[in-house]
């Protein structure tokens, strides 16, 4: 595979190299600090920023939204949007 970007540096405005699926739960972190978060089904998001001293609720996420947050924690309470992807 030719990657012609591979000799740029990872920053927090480039695209996601590594995303993953998220799995919410109230005690368990995220296995890496996403750049943001895919929400392939709407609902509710609970999380906690990487910096963040409590959780917040983001309302009425729409399906296929981007969420531009670095979170440490993506809670399963509250949480009822789905098909979550970090973007790492």
């Amino acid at each position: 595979m030719i990657d012609s970007f591979s000799a740029f540096a990872d920053s927090a405005n480039s695209p996601s190299r590594a995303p993953f699926a998220i799995v919410p739960s109230d005690s368990v972190s995220l296995p890496a600090c996403p750049k943001a978060i895919y929400v392939g089904t709407g609902g509710a998001l609970v999380l906690r920023g990487v910096d963040g001293e409590a959780d917040v609720r983001f309302a009425n996420v729409p399906s296929g939204a981007v969420i531009d947050v670095r979170a440490i924690f993506v809670r399963a309470t509250g949480t009822t949007a789905g098909d979550l992807v970090g973007l790492a």
